[in-house]
């Protein structure tokens, strides 16, 4: 039988909103670990996010000068932006349900995007000492999560038809070799909407859920 998971879909939210959401949803369980799965897609207005131990060196920018928002969260990894036409993934989930084990649930997100770029005939890779998603040496999908009591937080974000010009002021990730690109690159037209079905019919594949019919946007 599979495992219950809510379901929100709330558009485009300000960052700093689904920061706040993410941790009233993980402090909620962590006091209360019975309370069922969350996955949250979304898409941000123009921000950059560092991950905890993100070195200011990979921006390419004076950020007291930097216009576009700036964040450093408590997710891993480095500095990344976030724009329109990037699918965001906030999986809050229990991993006692599923699998205590960091390193299987990164894998698992990936599965999740490759799994939905193959339905277009496309080969999502994984790269060796890396995590995300690239296509034909492409990196179309970052990875970021932060764990606490087995409850996780924070995410991915496939880049499906965002202007790639805010990638230009930083070093995506800290990987100096490989280029940033999105999805509309090999598949023109493609939408938000479209590649957020096919996420939500792979995620629920991969880690054995079914979404809740009730879908409720979390309240800040």
């Amino acid at each position: 039988m599979n495992l219950s998971c809510e379901l929100h879909q709330p558009g485009l939210v300000p960052y700093t909103i689904a920061w706040e959401w993410q941790h009233s949803l993980l402090q909620a369980r962590c006091q209360n670990p019975e309370l069922v799965d969350v996955l949250i897609l979304l898409e941000h207005p123009p921000v950059y996010t560092l991950g905890q131990g993100s070195d200011l060196q990979f921006l390419k920018f004076d950020p007291q000068q930097e216009p576009i928002e700036i964040h450093r969260t408590e997710r891993g990894g480095e500095v990344t932006y976030h724009c329109p036409g990037q699918l965001v993934g906030y999986p809050i989930l229990n991993l006692r349900r599923y699998h205590q084990d960091l390193h299987w649930y990164l894998r698992q997100l990936e599965e999740v995007l490759i799994r939905v770029v193959a339905g277009y005939g496309l080969r999502g890779d994984r790269l060796p000492g890396l995590t995300g998603v690239w296509i034909e040496g492409v990196k179309v999908a970052a990875i970021g999560i932060k764990v606490s009591r087995w409850i996780t937080m924070h995410g991915f974000a496939l880049n499906i038809c965002p202007d790639l010009g805010g990638f230009e002021k930083i070093i995506p990730c800290g990987i100096t070799d490989k280029p940033v690109g999105s999805l509309n690159q090999f598949l023109p037209g493609v939408t938000v909407a479209e590649i957020q079905i096919q996420v939500i019919q792979q995620f629920a594949v991969v880690f054995g859920v079914e979404f809740c019919s009730g879908i409720i946007h979390p309240q800040p």
